[in-house]
């Protein structure tokens, strides 16, 4: 096994403990044939060296640390396109695995960036089938939250509307370098094909987010700034009392379909 190095950059904090990286990796289902993965961020290789352990794995790296690329190459046997050193959030996420309809995110996310990351998973829904990742406990608890949770929001309702999601388990900070202020989580979003919307998903964003800005008022108020509509349902409640198929609902009506 190679010894890994931890550093810190990007607002990244690089994970010590081998077992937990073994375990995020582990939670990705073996399969038959091979299986497109992008690890976003893999620094110093922490879960990667677990990733090219896998025979059922192709695997592909983004970094944009050169530092890090440049250790990547020196210390494990990929392809030099297999290692894409660039912004993923700049990335055309269709382009990466050409041969493979569908293909799975994993990696330690930077918490400066992960729900932008997130956003960037919704815009490729149809290519990424799966997401498996460290991130702050606070996003990924929002993000596996149910309706009616305080920490259920925006990203909640977005997600959930097309993936399955798991709360796996959560991690301490002292298992970091340097050790984050905040708690950690793992979680795992697998593509639910019998989900989706029969909306618009830009009318849908605009109607959730419309909710969620004054997510203390009740929707009769909250929806103002798009409708004086008082007969649609769920009126007395607020935003974070809806399920992703409440907010469809509620979209088919306020932007009906011509």
């Amino acid at each position: 096994m190679k010894k890994v190095i931890a550093k810190k950059h990007l607002g990244q904090h690089f994970l010590l403990d081998l077992n937990i990286a073994k375990s995020i990796v582990d939670l990705v289902p073996k399969t038959e044939g091979i299986q497109g993965i992008l690890e976003i961020g893999p620094g110093m290789g922490v879960l990667t060296q677990y990733m090219v352990q896998r025979p059922d794995f192709y695997n592909k790296l983004v970094e944009i640390d050169t530092e890090s690329v440049e250790y990547l190459r020196e210390n494990f046997s990929f392809k030099e396109e297999d290692i894409i050193s660039d912004d993923f959030l700049k990335l055309n996420l269709i382009d990466i695995f050409p041969d493979f309809k569908t293909y799975t995110i994993i990696g330690n996310f930077p918490y400066n960036i992960s729900s932008q990351i997130f956003f960037s998973v919704l815009d490729f829904k149809d290519t990424i089938h799966q997401v498996v990742c460290m991130l702050q406990k606070e996003v990924g608890a929002r993000i596996a939250s149910k309706p009616g949770n305080k920490d259920y929001g925006i990203l909640s309702v977005f997600l959930q509307a097309y993936y399955d999601i798991t709360y796996e388990f959560s991690i301490g900070p002292h298992v970091f370098d340097p050790p984050p202020k905040v708690d950690s989580c793992v979680i795992k979003l697998v593509r639910n094909l019998d989900k989706g919307l029969s909306c618009d998903f830009d009318k849908f964003k605009i109607v959730v987010k419309t909710a969620f800005n004054q997510r203390r008022k009740m929707l009769s108020n909250a929806l103002g700034p798009i409708t004086q509509d008082k007969t649609l349902p769920f009126l007395t409640k607020r935003a974070e009392q809806l399920s992703y198929l409440e907010f469809e609902e509620l979209t088919n009506l306020i932007f009906p379909k011509k």
